[in-house]
């Protein structure tokens, strides 16, 4: 196990709104990897939990939640999430291993508290583009340097807000327009306005050639005001103060799996349940479901 981070690390960026979701979901990767049936691992997590002051008291394990797995945010939600990250960083992996020539720039897209630089195995001459608000990769270094965590490829970190001039400073850090890269939005998209989403789906396209990829989450709930009583967010918001639903663009969404299907990708959406039953854990639909409208969509752009 990784050593113990020190607590005084700056908490700028993750100590309110969305922000702090990014906690939230690396306190239950650290529940997940803690698990005996643990569909991922991240040994870096706890230590974001632990450094910030907004969430040092939060569970770290299941042990530390009195009711369980029957907590609808410790115990499902946090299931749900350990489940997300698996199902991307087999994408991840999948995409830059491929047999025709993987690509080997990947772009994370408000990469929050992520930390696959560190813990995934990734093939030579693979290059890790972090983009996020410069509060949250700063809280992100402290603890990571006070770790001595080493990345596992070449890991560029670009602190800048996606609604500036990211672009610029992604060509500027080196990201190159003429080769293959893969795209992930985890976590992100809920949060945009619909114009926001279709202009990042939009660029993508623009930026990527042929064999790149990408994958998003999106809700497609026309009404989210409909699942205010669902356990996941009431439980979110009593338990951590995060009021999921207040944060969330109430605006109706964009279809963006099939904006990218007309640009001539290649797309599939899934729920979250097809890989709960894939893997054989993680959340199964419920009543008043806060998860009924989640999909991940995964898209491929044909080498011409």
């Amino acid at each position: 196990m990784v050593g113990t981070a020190h607590r005084s690390a700056g908490v700028e960026g993750v100590e309110g709104g969305v922000g702090l979701t990014a906690l939230m979901v690396a306190a239950a990767r650290a529940i997940e990897t803690h698990r005996h049936d643990s569909l991922a691992r991240d040994a870096f997590a706890e230590h974001f939990v632990l450094a910030a002051p907004a969430s040092a008291g939060w569970p770290i394990r299941m042990q530390q939640v009195p009711d369980g797995d029957a907590d609808p945010l410790w115990g499902r939600f946090a299931r749900y999430f350990g489940l997300r990250t698996r199902v991307l960083d087999d994408f991840l992996l999948r995409s830059v291993r491929a047999e025709a020539g993987g690509a080997r720039q990947v772009v994370l897209l408000g990469a929050g508290l992520d930390t696959r630089a560190f813990r995934l195995d990734w093939p030579s001459g693979c290059v890790i583009f972090e983009i996020d608000r410069e509060g949250v990769l700063a809280f992100k270094h402290q603890v990571l340097d006070g770790l001595s965590a080493t990345p596992k490829a070449a890991r560029v970190p670009i602190p800048i807000d996606l609604r500036a001039d990211w672009v610029g400073a992604l060509t500027d850090a080196g990201f190159d327009r003429a080769e293959p890269s893969v795209w992930l939005a985890e976590g992100l998209l809920f949060y945009l306005p619909g114009a926001s989403e279709k202009y990042l789906i939009d660029t993508v396209d623009l930026l990527s050639t042929g064999g790149s990829a990408l994958a998003f989450e999106v809700k497609l709930e026309k009404d989210l005001l409909a699942y205010r009583d669902s356990p996941l967010y009431t439980s979110t918001r009593d338990q951590i103060g995060i009021d999921l639903l207040n944060l969330f663009d109430g605006e109706p969404r964009p279809d963006s799996a099939g904006d990218l299907a007309d640009k001539g990708w290649s797309t599939s959406v899934h729920t979250p349940f097809d890989f709960t039953r894939r893997h054989g854990r993680g959340p199964l639909p419920e009543q008043n479901d806060a998860l009924e409208g989640n999909r991940w969509v995964f898209a491929n752009k044909p080498r011409p």
